[in-house]
């Protein structure tokens, strides 16, 4: 190439550049689109720390993300998806209670037919460390029947199989362990006793399997019965919770943990500002009989009760608290000790029981072998018992459902012909020998008919109910009846003591009043009680 055309070439580029250049710098200091805008500029990275920010630091290392196979043993059926629950036949997704952790990929609408190798269920939950030699506490609904347990740490991608070391479905709660190959970090465990109405509330987890997910609200309520398991009694949180929180823990103010995310009220299967989290005093129970025995012992005393006795029952049996016996254990510690239904028991070692919570904590806390002094009212005459604890499990192993029940009963019914007619607004009539049948002591007097709007209507009484006693009176004419009657005035509290034959049980409107299987004919033990109003 000749020294001309190499300089030509070189000026031809020049040229060009400058040109490109030009045309550059007149774009960009051409008019703007908005002149009178002042551009945005980004500051220093300057961190804004405050209570809940240490706290999401803090609990980082501690909180876990568990995923969870479980294989079905059923090949080839028929199964419907999108469902994180076992499906009930009948669930239009409003007003339950969910147990929750978080669906893992798709969910299919309708029904298909899954073949053999796809019976799986993949699902995903929370838990925390509790020891650092990694022992990890999450909820036992996560974990249930489990083939293969996965959990990995917050902030760190390592997948460790974990195993499980116990179990409680009374409490829903679980202990499993990895071996992490080195210390991990636990959480603080705070006092849920301490915790009050108002109180911040963090809730930690994986919603929707989105890990290291922090929530914050408030303590809404203690001591939530919700008809849940009989040892449950939860925190309520407006903290959002939701499918893939369960087992994570809520924390208080000072980065302890109080609870255990467990459930959610809902109605449409999220959050809704309503969550309940187990205490963590119930959780350090739990979880110290499981890592000593790999279960959890509770103490009974061979009873069953009615777990919300209304106030005026008791004050028409004439005592102001306790819990009133249904059924006594055969061959159990009660029955030995001579304790019979519808004792009412007032105190334990002398301490007052004034609801059936106070009962299930005190017997149940109680270590198998202990003796318990119970205090029993019994028609009026106060007695002490001496009552050794068993083991709860082994004493119902045979009955697993043993929960207390609900005083909620009621009325309905289509009048007969009367016979004599009492200020209770009923009519009565003699008990067949079949009706006397249904009573413990084949005694009672048949309920007729009940005026509508009466106080015998009020407290839930229905027709063909057989009165056996009223204020622990025993009953077997409609003269017994009128006696108790005209001794009552005004103001008195009043409590009738009925058997309810099954096939009017069954189409009772739960309102006023309890009920209990007793017997094989299947008539019910009733209690229902009220004030008797002024008469005209």
């Amino acid at each position: 190439m000749s020294a001309t055309l190499m300089v030509f070439t070189l000026s031809v580029g020049i040229l060009i550049g400058t040109l490109l250049n030009t045309q550059v710098q007149a774009a960009r200091g051409g008019p703007a689109v908005a002149p009178d805008a002042t551009p945005l500029t980004v500051p220093k990275a300057m961190e804004a720390p405050n209570e809940f920010t240490k706290i999401a630091k803090q609990l980082q290392p501690s909180v876990v993300y568990i995923e969870v196979v479980q294989k079905q043993e059923s090949a080839g059926r028929n199964r419907r998806g999108g469902s994180q629950q076992p499906d009930d036949g009948d669930d239009d997704g409003s007003d339950l209670f969910r147990r929750f952790f978080g669906p893992n990929g798709p969910q299919p609408n309708g029904p298909q037919i899954v073949p053999p190798q796809a019976l799986k269920r993949e699902a995903s939950g929370t838990g925390f460390v509790v020891d650092k030699n990694g022992y990890i506490v999450t909820n036992n609904h996560v974990v249930e029947n489990a083939d293969k347990i996965t959990v990995k740490l917050m902030g760190d991608s390592t997948e460790y199989r974990a195993h499980v070391i116990g179990t409680d479905f009374e409490t829903d709660l679980a202990v499993v362990k990895i071996d992490a190959h080195h210390p991990l970090q636990p959480v603080t465990i705070g006092n849920s006793d301490a915790v009050q109405v108002g109180d911040w509330a963090i809730a930690i987890g994986s919603p929707f399997t989105l890990e290291e997910s922090v929530t914050l609200g408030i303590v809404s309520a203690l001591g939530r019965d919700i008809d849940a398991r009989a040892f449950q009694r939860f925190i309520q949180t407006d903290a959002a919770i939701n499918p893939g929180n369960s087992g994570g823990p809520l924390v208080n103010i000072r980065g302890e943990v109080i609870g255990v995310n467990t459930m959610i009220a809902t109605s449409r299967g999220g959050s809704e500002g309503v969550g309940f989290a187990l205490p963590s005093n119930m959780v350090v129970r739990v979880y110290n009989d499981i890592i000593r025995d790999g279960r959890v012992t509770r103490g009974s005393v061979g009873v069953t009760f009615y777990s919300k006795a209304p106030a005026e029952t008791l004050r028409g049996l004439g005592v102001d608290h306790g819990v009133i016996v249904k059924e006594v254990a055969k061959g159990g510690p009660s029955e030995k000790a001579g304790i019979k239904p519808d004792d009412i028991i007032t105190a334990i070692n002398g301490k007052p029981i004034r609801t059936s919570d106070d009962l299930m904590a005190r017997v149940a806390d109680t270590p198998v072998g202990e003796s318990l002094n119970l205090s029993i009212d019994r028609d009026g005459k106060t007695m002490d018992m001496k009552v050794v604890a068993q083991d709860r499990a082994i004493l119902y192993q045979d009955r697993p459902e043993i929960v207390g029940e609900n005083f909620n009963n009621p009325n309905s019914g289509k009048a007969e012909p009367a016979q004599a007619a009492v200020k209770f607004g009923i009519s009565l009539r003699e008990a067949s020998a079949d009706e006397k049948g249904m009573t413990p002591d084949k005694r009672g007097v048949v309920v007729a008919h009940v005026e509508q709007d009466s106080f015998a209507d009020d407290i839930g009484l229905q027709e063909r109910d057989i009165i056996i006693a009223i204020n622990r009176k025993p009953v077997n004419t409609a003269d017994d009846v009128r006696a108790v009657a005209q001794a009552l005035k005004a103001g008195d509290a009043v409590t009738f003591h009925v058997m309810r034959p099954p096939q009017i049980a069954r189409t009772a409107r739960g309102r006023v009043g309890s009920r209990s299987n007793s017997g094989d004919n299947g008539a019910e033990s009733v209690f229902l009680a009220g004030t008797l109003p002024a008469q005209n």
